[in-house]
């Protein structure tokens, strides 16, 4: 069940900015617990601790509401991302492991697992969600990574004709096992000794196709 709404401490003069993002955190858990269809701007109310009248000041609609949540989630997302794959250490496997082991963090956060979930479910209703969520949390991933696997070529570090297929390969190792299985909510050992194993064995992949 959702829990109740913590009591605002929100003053009479609370700016538009601060309100749209009051309203955008409760809507955030009703979104990630219910769903979209599941999900009422009365429950978004409750939650947010604004008047039905306040949330419709600054959302049209439940659907304008979601679009709002769905954006600001998945740049934050970028924003956890787009650090990885910058490492020029001369050690490249530990660079590997390490930037495996951020994507598959991230990955793993509440919110991301909840917006995979909701673009699954409601792709139908919204065809341009899948395409948010690519660019705002995955695109930059695949260019920093892209780029750096260019330097590490130039270096002599890896054999790569291919960057970007490269970058597409290295993030879909970085998905496998713990957070496939935590996506569709099947139990598995996710623990942190668990996501080092299985970055390490990313890197370790990713060098027997790529070594010199």
């Amino acid at each position: 069940m959702i829990s109740s709404p913590p009591t605002s401490n929100a003053s009479p003069c609370t700016s538009p900015a601060d309100k749209r993002s009051q309203i955008l955190e409760g809507a955030g858990r009703v979104f990630l617990e219910s769903g979209y269809e599941g999900a009422s701007m009365s429950e978004i109310a409750r939650m947010a601790g604004v008047s039905k009248g306040t949330l419709y000041n600054h959302f049209a609609s439940k659907a304008d509401l979601f679009s709002a949540f769905f954006r600001q989630t998945s740049s934050q997302m970028q924003a956890a991302l787009e650090v990885l794959g910058r490492n020029d250490s001369p050690n490249l496997r530990d660079s590997l492991t390490q930037a495996a082991e951020g994507i598959i963090n991230v990955l793993l956060q509440p919110h991301a697992l909840g917006l995979y979930r909701i673009i699954v479910t409601e792709a139908a209703h919204f065809p341009k969600l899948a395409d948010i969520f690519w660019h705002n949390g995955f695109a930059s991933t695949l260019e920093n990574l892209s780029h750096w696997f260019s330097a590490a070529a130039a270096r002599g570090q890896l054999n790569i004709s291919d960057p970007q297929l490269a970058a597409d390969q290295f993030m879909m190792l970085c998905q496998t096992r713990i957070v496939q299985r935590r996506r569709f909510m099947i139990p598995v050992e996710d623990d942190p000794a668990s996501i080092t194993r299985i970055a390490t064995l990313t890197a370790e992949s990713f060098l027997r196709i790529y070594a010199p």
